[in-house]
Formats: C-alpha cells, sequence, structure tokens
C-alpha cells in the first residue's frame, strides 16, 4: 500500500447400474494437504473447512454485504463500509444515503414518490462524513502532508481506522500484536469473537509472510476452522491473484506481529456502541 500511495503522490495514483465389480483399482488416495499453505475459498476443501466450523456466524452477515476495494490502496476505506453496512443493516437510520449510483444532474428529474437511493456506507463517499475526515482527511489518505514540516502518512493504519470506528459510534477494541500480547491470548479472543454473534474482527497484517505480494493490508475475518486451525479472511483485495482464502492461524498471528508505522499491527474487535445520532 505504501508504494502504491508514494507513486500516487509523485505521479498525481472461486453409478453404474451394473451389477459387476469395477475391476479397475481404487484411485489413489490425495496426498494430504500441506497444512502452512493457503487454501483459496474455491477450493473444495474451503467449502468442507466452513460446514465443519464451529466459529463461522460472521461468515453469512459480512459476505450478504461484502464488497471489494475500489483500488490498491483502500483496504482500510473497504472494511469499514463491509463492518458498518453489516452491523446497521437492519438499522437504516443510522446509516447514510447513498447517492452517488445515480448523476447528480438526474437527481431533479427522480419522479415524486419515488425514492431510488439505498442507505448504505460506500467507499467514495468514506471521507465526506466529517466524523472520518476528523481522524483522517482524504488529503492525507492520499499522502498530503498535514503540514510544512510533517512527514506525509497516505493510507490507513490500524489505530487510524479504530478512532474511525469510535467516532462513528461503534464499540471498537485495538489490539497490538507486540510483547504484551501473545499469540495464545489472541487466537482466544479471536476465536471467542467468531463463535458470538453480532461483533466482528477487522485483521491488519503483512502479505510477505503469508507468501503474497504487496504490503501492509486489512481485512475482516469470516471464520476459524479447528481441524486445520486456519482462519478465513476475507480479502478486499479481488486483484491481482488474491481472494478469500484459509490461512494457518500461525502465519496470519506472525503476519500481524510485525511493524507498521507507529507500532506493530494487529486486529479490531468491533461491535455496534452508541447511537451514531
Amino acid at each position: 500500500m505504501q508504494h502504491f500511495f508514494s507513486a500516487l503522490a509523485l505521479g498525481l495514483l472461486l453409478g453404474a447400474c451394473a451389477s459387476t465389480p469395477d475391476p479397475s483399482p481404487a484411485p489413489a488416495p490425495a496426498p494430504p494437504a500441506d497444512p502452512d499453505a493457503l487454501v483459496p475459498f474455491t477450493a473444495p476443501e474451503s467449502a468442507q473447512r466452513l460446514a465443519r466450523s464451529r466459529h463461522a456466524v460472521d461468515f453469512f452477515p459480512l459476505a450478504n454485504h461484502f464488497e471489494g476495494q475500489i483500488h490498491a490502496g483502500m483496504c482500510g476505506p473497504a472494511t469499514a463500509v463491509v463492518v458498518l453496512n453489516t452491523l446497521r443493516a437492519h438499522a437504516p437510520d443510522a446509516l447514510p444515503v447513498d447517492r452517488s449510483t445515480i448523476p447528480e444532474r438526474y437527481h431533479d428529474k427522480i419522479p415524486p414518490r419515488f425514492d431510488p437511493f439505498f442507505k448504505r456506507y460506500t467507499q467514495r463517499a468514506f471521507f465526506a462524513d466529517p466524523r472520518v475526515s476528523a481522524v483522517k482527511t482524504e488529503d492525507a489518505f492520499y499522502g498530503a502532508p498535514a503540514g510544512p514540516d510533517a512527514q506525509p502518512d497516505p493510507g490507513m493504519q490500524l489505530g487510524q481506522l479504530h478512532a474511525i470506528f469510535g467516532a462513528l459510534g461503534l464499540a471498537s477494541e485495538l489490539r497490538v500484536l507486540d510483547e504484551s500480547l501473545d499469540d495464545a491470548a489472541a487466537r482466544a479472543e479471536i476465536l471467542a469473537n467468531l463463535a458470538r454473534p453480532g461483533d466482528y474482527v477487522v485483521v491488519n497484517y503483512l502479505r510477505v509472510p503469508l507468501g503474497q505480494e504487496g504490503g501492509g493490508h486489512i481485512s475482516p475475518l469470516g471464520a476459524y476452522d479447528e481441524v486445520s486451525d486456519s482462519f478465513l479472511v476475507l480479502d478486499v483485495n479481488p486483484n491481482r491473484g488474491k481472494t478469500w482464502a484459509w490461512v494457518p492461524a500461525t502465519r496470519l498471528l506472525a503476519a500481524m506481529r510485525t511493524r507498521d508505522r507507529a507500532h506493530n499491527r494487529g486486529y479490531l474487535l468491533v461491535r455496534e456502541g452508541a447511537p451514531a445520532f
């Protein structure tokens, strides 16, 4: 993400009926899967993991409101939009009206008593909310320094997303994977969340430890499979060969236990909090 925004700032950015036995030998069993490999969501093994998971209550609500990021730097806002729309789908008064789907020049031509606009958070209007821009402006997100002596801070760090969730009325708990939080405690807390409806896990990790191209990334978690000890990462980047994937727990925790600009990466636990308005 950092390289993307640097470039942008500079260039501005899935029976036989016969009763006789079959004489052909039985096929050899498939070799066991590499326990350290990522399993794409479209693989046959993925369906088995999801079906047997006891920590998958978050998957279906998130999948129903899922959307991919609209460009390479938008993983934070895209994840926020997915989580916000999921949490507030049944509370429309807490959702903003999305008027971006119809060009403004046609708004005055809409027939009376016909309301074509949905209430939902969108990536394009994300920074238009003054509560969001109070935490991070769109200009800062795209690499503009906050002042003449300030360093650019493009993109979105986990702590900033945490603050934005809070500003929008959600209860967000920030967990940084450093020496103060061991893997066992982090794993137990994440599993408890994934088995409980109404709250969600957002992970911030480095792609390199997962064998993926790219830098820091943010996405929601959808499920955990006990047998393979793996998490389903609902990757908001649908491009460049990336996909939703089951990631071994040890690898995901290691990818979160990496340094970002201000501190290590980690995860957020997000649920509805005080009313937004």
